[in-house]
């Protein structure tokens, strides 16, 4: 069915405050017409850890689409419904997990699943590139048996640092008003790759008035200080929250789009 929506817990989400929708988190799946490359994308959103934007959402799908890539389309629960971390990381790790248990279903392979995530979205997509596990095995359920570590990171004008550099209205709707520096350190990304972390595609523009350029410019020196393979690229002409730039049929996509898709070639994720 295209475009379904799937829960990530249909019996309720663990730490769930109530029973409406922004209460489940779920995955929205977007499958290529033709010629599927049978490697998929968890996508994360921006809006601030206090919305979703569409636009970073399905308008993404809709274009890793026309490459072959199968697409999951992340909702996952917000500090403006009264969430806080660890929350929308167990969402995030949840989502790798299920399309990795369910992969035969959806006609990809267990280890072509990466994370993609824009502004606060790139924040969730870059925690989960650091702080992944490989599951447990004899968990009662069988999607917590599998590993949550993405093959790949995309992170578009992406918030890293809780510190300094940091987006404010990220940091308070994700960790509250006054975290505590452990915390802070926990959560900034740069301050936490290993040789571990998976490659990462990274983009950013000198323009972002949003969300400091340094957040990408940190992390990449970090993959690079851990030996992680990485493609960074800073344009230095776009707004924050830009996204692609376009609407389907993505004919005057912003360049970083077309990059992507060459990056992705790379690793056999796009044709």
């Amino acid at each position: 069915m295209a475009n379904q929506a799937i829960l990530l817990w249909p019996s309720g989400a663990p730490g769930a405050l109530g029973d409406k929708e922004h209460d489940k988190p779920s995955i929205t799946v977007y499958r290529p017409e033709t010629n599927a490359t049978g490697a998929a994308m968890v996508i994360c959103p921006g809006g601030g850890y206090g919305g979703l934007a569409a636009h970073e959402g399905r308008d993404y799908a809709l274009f890793l689409n026309q490459h072959g890539v199968t697409c999951f389309v992340l909702k996952y629960r917000l500090g403006s419904a009264g969430y806080r971390h660890p929350v929308m990381l167990g969402d995030a790790a949840r989502a790798v997990r299920l399309v990795r248990s369910q992969a035969a279903e959806w006609g990809v392979s267990t280890n072509r699943i990466g994370i993609m995530g824009s502004s606060a979205g790139g924040h969730l997509a870059s925690t989960l590139l650091t702080h992944f596990d490989a599951g447990k095995a004899d968990a009662p359920d069988p999607v917590d048996r599998v590993s949550s570590r993405p093959d790949l990171g995309v992170l578009c004008y992406a918030v890293i640092t809780m510190g300094k550099n940091t987006h404010s209205g990220s940091r308070a709707n994700l960790l509250g008003d006054k975290p505590a520096a452990d915390l802070i350190d926990s959560l900034s990304g740069e301050k936490n790759v290993t040789a571990q972390t998976p490659p990462c595609f990274i983009w950013h523009t000198w323009e972002d008035g949003g969300v400091k350029v340094e957040n990408s410019l940190e992390f990449a020196a970090a993959l690079r200080a851990h030996g992680v393979p990485f493609d960074l690229h800073i344009y230095q002409k776009g707004r924050h929250g830009i996204g692609l730039a376009d609407t389907p049929p993505f004919a005057n996509a912003h360049p970083w789009a077309a990059d992507l898709a060459y990056w992705l070639k790379h690793y056999q994720f796009a044709r």
